[in-house]
């Protein structure tokens, strides 16, 4: 029996955002919008979004013994998320400038802060959290090693959700584990590098499912995504709606695949109700405040 439904580990950062009339060019500066700041950070922000749904979630990530750390402690347990796996010092909170566009689109830069000090010695100090849980999903927001000693802590018969952002080469004993592989457009191009020079996301997924993982997903924006396995390779469509802020649309897309995949539900069925999360998340502003409930998801 599994305490958790989904383990999240990875990051957990304080988002500065400022909406600006266009992102500025190298050496350009452009006025923006009042600064405000959101709990954010890839990690955080798919255990809040899994907790929205409904699952029973934790998180393993590491924070600053400061106000942005308290802000990002806070919002977790506010969503239902148990925090016993947040540690608490070691760096300053991450941090994530981000700035929005008219359209809804982003631009991030991060500085890692704590996030770069969570170790694989934590993984493994935290190995019955890895044990209780039925998915683990993680990113590439913390050290590449940590990830590494995820994988190598894994209970039996659990199952492995990543999402390489920010992409870079993956060890084969990774994406053997990935179950499945979640990436967009740029990640699909970053991991497979020279391997593919298609531009049909049909081939990436084809193409990454070769190096190894059990099965891939690639998400296509106001497309929706598509899924490949050994059953072969098929769209899922997405709902039509009016984009504010993309900011955190993938991340409630994979805690909602991870989630739904730990429940039994197949992959493609799996990633249309994700799709269906992740529509509604960019109707709103910010992050983990756009997350939808359950009930929401089904009203879209």
């Amino acid at each position: 029996m599994y305490d958790y439904d989904l383990l999240v580990v990875g990051s957990a950062n304080a988002d500065l955002v400022i909406d600006v009339e266009r992102r500025p060019a190298a050496g350009e500066t452009v006025l923006g919008s009042d600064l405000a700041v959101h709990p954010g950070g890839k990690g955080a922000n798919q255990a809040v979004a899994a907790a929205r749904l409904g699952a029973r979630t934790a998180l393993l990530a590491r924070v600053g013994d400061d106000a942005y750390g308290r802000l990002l402690l806070d919002s977790q347990r506010a969503a239902g998320v148990d925090t016993v796996g947040v540690l608490v010092g070691g760096a300053p909170t991450g941090v994530a400038l981000i700035t929005v566009d008219p359209s809804g689109d982003n631009s991030i830069v991060v500085s890692p802060g704590a996030n770069g000090r969570l170790t694989p010695a934590d993984v493994r100090a935290a190995a019955g959290l890895c044990h209780a849980s039925r998915v683990v999903s993680a990113q590439l927001e913390i050290p590449l090693e940590t990830v590494v000693e995820v994988v190598r802590n894994l209970a039996p018969g659990s199952r492995f959700v990543l999402n390489p952002s920010p992409p870079r080469p993956l060890p084969a004993e990774v994406l053997a584990a990935c179950d499945p592989l979640i990436v967009n457009e740029h990640e699909a191009k970053v991991i497979l590098g020279e391997a593919d020079g298609s531009e049909d996301p049909e081939d990436w997924a084809r193409t990454l499912l070769a190096k190894g993982p059990k099965s891939v997903v690639v998400t296509l924006g106001g497309e929706g995504a598509l899924v490949a396995s050994a059953d072969g390779v098929s769209r899922v469509p997405s709902v039509k709606v009016a984009a504010v802020d993309t900011t955190g649309a993938g991340d409630s897309f994979t805690a909602a695949l991870a989630w739904r995949l730990g429940t039994g539900h197949g992959l493609a069925e799996a990633a249309a109700y994700a799709a269906r999360v992740g529509a509604a998340a960019v109707t709103r502003r910010g992050a983990q405040e756009s997350f939808p409930t359950a009930q929401e998801v089904e009203a879209l």
